[in-house]
C-alpha cells in the first residue's frame, strides 16, 4: 500500500478524511465516528485549546480509557503542535502526584472515574494537598465541574467552531514530539519517553505493512492507548492504512469477543495473557472469531501458535520492541509460514539497525551467538523530565539504544529474543520495576527489608514475588501488606506472592543479589495467589 504523504498526526487525519470521509475511523460497542467527523471534532477541540492559550510546545495531559474522546483530544492537541502526555488509568493517587509534577502539563483531560477508581476524588485530593500539582485547567470527560476544585466539563470542548488558520511556524512540525509516554524502567520511577510525529507515522506504517493491513480492516484495540503498543503502534498502523480502530475501554474477554463478532474484526493487538483469556472464556468458539486474519502479539512460539491456530488470527505477526523504539523495531511478515513467524521476531523494520554485543566486552557477537541487543533507527531522542539523567546509561556514543534484552541474529538478520538481562519483570506483558515495588513495601512500618523478583508463569509470562523481612519487634501480616500495596501501586504491580523470610541474599556491600533471589523464588511454595490485573487479569 502507498504510504501517506503526511508527517504530522493531524495532517494524517485530514488526509484520510479527504480520501474516505465516511469510512469509520473508530468503532465501539455503542457506536462510532467517521474520519471526517473525527477530523471535525478534533479541529473544534484544537480551537478551544488555542483560545485557552495552548500552543505549539505546550503539553496536554490525558487520563482516560480507550474511547473516542481519547482520539479527539489526541488529534486536537496534535493540530496545535502541542504534545500529548497520556497517563495510565491504573495509576494511584500517589503515582499521579509524581506523574503530574514530572510532566508539567498545561491542561489535563480526565475521566471522572473508572470502575472502583474515583479519579475526580484523587485529583481533588491532590489539589487540596498542594494547589500547584494540577494545571490551571482540569477537564472531566464525563462529569460537570466539581465544587472546590478547578474542574470543568468536557461538553464545551466537544462542540464549536473549527480551528482557524494558524500563523506560519506555529503548527506542528514533523520533528516535534507528538507524545510523551511514561514507561517503567530499571529505576524506581517511570521514565518519560518523547516520540516524534514523523517517526510515529513512518514506523507505524511499516508495522501495518508487515501485518498486511488494508483500508477495509477493522483492528481490535483492547490494549491501552496510553501504552506505546497502543499510541505508537496500533493507532498509527491503523490510521496510516485508512483502516478502522475497534476500541474496547478496558480488556475483558467476553466484551472483546462481542466486539470481534459484532464489528467483524479482521485484526487484533493481543498479548499471551489476553489470548489465553479469550480462548478460555466460556463464550469462546472459533465461529465468533472467524473474521480474524492478522494482528500482532509477543511471546514464546506456543503463544504465537495459539493466537493463530486457536484464536484464529492465522497471519498473526510476532514482534519485538519497546517504548524507546516506537513500539516495535522487529515484526515478522504476515505471509511467512506460521512456524517461521513463531520461531523468531523477524527482520528489523525499514530504517532500523540491530546489533548483538557481548555483555562484558562490548564486541560484536557472531551469527547465532546470544548477547546484548542494541537498536538504532527510530528511537526516542532521549528521556525527558527527571528520567533524563539516565540518558547516558542507555544510549551509546554512536546512537544505539541498549535495550537490556538478550537475543541473537540469524545469518539473514532475523532476531530471536532470548530473555532479559535487566531486572525488569514483565507481568502479563507489562513492565514492572522491582525497585519501585520494593520502595513501596519498605514504606510500611512493619517491613525492615524487601526484595522483589519475577518468576516464570504459564499464564502471565511472569508473576511478582516479594520477599519481606520484618522490622525488629514487628510482625508481618500479608493481608496488611497487600492492602498497603493496593493503596500505593497500580494493581498490576501488586505482588502475586509474598514470602516472609529471615534474610535476603546480599553482597558484602549490602546490594541485593537478584539472580539468587530469582532462584530462591523458584524453590519456595505459593503463599498468596492474588487476582490478576491488566490484560488477561480479572481485576
Amino acid at each position: 500500500m502507498q504510504a501517506p504523504h503526511s508527517r504530522t498526526a493531524f495532517e494524517l487525519l485530514l488526509e484520510q478524511a479527504e480520501r474516505a470521509p465516511n469510512r469509520r475511523a473508530a468503532l465501539t460497542l455503542a457506536g462510532g465516528i467517521s474520519y471526517l467527523e473525527l477530523a471535525e471534532r478534533a479541529s473544534s477541540i484544537a480551537e478551544h485549546l488555542r483560545a485557552d492559550g495552548i500552543t505549539r510546545g505546550n503539553r496536554v495531559g490525558l487520563l482516560a480509557s480507550n474511547r473516542i474522546e481519547w482520539l479527539e483530544i489526541f488529534f486536537g492537541a496534535a493540530a496545535l503542535g502541542a504534545t500529548l502526555v497520556p497517563f495510565s488509568t491504573w495509576s494511584t493517587a500517589a503515582e499521579l502526584d509524581f506523574l503530574l509534577r514530572d510532566a508539567k502539563v498545561d491542561v489535563l483531560f480526565a475521566m471522572a472515574r473508572q470502575g472502583d477508581r474515583d479519579f475526580a476524588a484523587d485529583l481533588a485530593g491532590l489539589h487540596a494537598a498542594d494547589p500547584h500539582v494540577l494545571p490551571r485547567r482540569v477537564v472531566l470527560l464525563d462529569s460537570a465541574a466539581l465544587q472546590g476544585a478547578p474542574f470543568e466539563s468536557y461538553a464545551r470542548f466537544a462542540e464549536g467552531p473549527p480551528l482557524g488558520e494558524l500563523p506560519p511556524g506555529t503548527s506542528a512540525s514533523a520533528a516535534d514530539p507528538m507524545v510523551i509516554l511514561y514507561t517503567s524502567g530499571s529505576s524506581n520511577r517511570p521514565k518519560a519517553v518523547p516520540l516524534d510525529h514523523y517517526a510515529v507515522i513512518e514506523n507505524g506504517f511499516n508495522i501495518g505493512e508487515r501485518q498486511g493491513l488494508l483500508p477495509s480492516d477493522r483492528v481490535l484495540v483492547s490494549i491501552p492507548l496510553f501504552w506505546s503498543y497502543g499510541i505508537a503502534n496500533a493507532l498509527p498502523a491503523t490510521i496510516t492504512h485508512g483502516a478502522t480502530l475497534v476500541l474496547q475501554e478496558r480488556f475483558e474477554p467476553g466484551g472483546a469477543l462481542e466486539l470481534i463478532e459484532k464489528h467483524g474484526c479482521t485484526a487484533l493487538y493481543t498479548l499471551p495473557a489476553m489470548t489465553n483469556a479469550l480462548t478460555a472464556h466460556v463464550a469462546f468458539s472459533p465461529e465468533r472469531t472467524r473474521t480474524l486474519r492478522t494482528g500482532v502479539t509477543i511471546g514464546a512460539p506456543q503463544d504465537v501458535l495459539k493466537a493463530a491456530q486457536v484464536l484464529g488470527a492465522r497471519e498473526i505477526c510476532n514482534i519485538y520492541g519497546s517504548t524507546e523504539s516506537y513500539g516495535n523495531c522487529c515484526v515478522t511478515p504476515h505471509d511467512w509460514p506460521l512456524e517461521k513467524r513463531a520461531a523468531s521476531q523477524g527482520p528489523p523494520l525499514p530504517g532500523v539497525t540491530l546489533r548483538i554485543v557481548h555483555p562484558e566486552t562490548g564486541k560484536a557477537c557472531g551469527v547465532g551467538e546470544v548477547g546484548q541487543l542494541e537498536v538504532k533507527g527510530y528511537l526516542t531522542r532521549g528521556y525527558a523530565g527527571d528520567s533524563a539523567k539516565h540518558n547516558g546509561e542507555v544510549f551509546t556514543a554512536d546512537g544505539f539504544f541498549k535495550t537490556g534484552d538478550l537475543g541473537h541474529l540469524s545469518a539473514e538478520g532475523y532476531l530471536s529474543y532470548a530473555g532479559r538481562s535487566s531486572e525488569m519483570i514483565k507481568r502479563s506483558g507489562i513492565n514492572v520495576s522491582p525497585a519501585e515495588v520494593e520502595e513501596v513495601l519498605q514504606q510500611h512500618a512493619d517491613v525492615g527489608l524487601a526484595g522483589v523478583t519475577g518468576l516464570a508463569d504459564a499464564e502471565k509470562g511472569e508473576i511478582i514475588v516479594a520477599f519481606v523481612i520484618a522490622r525488629a519487634g514487628r510482625t508481618l501480616d500479608v493481608a496488611k501488606l497487600t492492602a498497603h500495596c493496593r493503596d500505593k501501586l497500580s494493581r498490576y504491580k501488586i505482588p502475586d506472592r509474598f514470602e516472609v523470610c529471615e534474610a535476603l541474599p546480599l553482597t558484602p556491600t549490602g546490594k541485593l543479589m537478584r539472580r539468587e533471589l530469582k532462584a530462591l523464588a523458584g524453590r519456595t511454595h505459593v503463599s498468596l495467589p492474588l487476582e490478576g490485573d491488566g490484560p488477561g487479569g480479572r481485576g
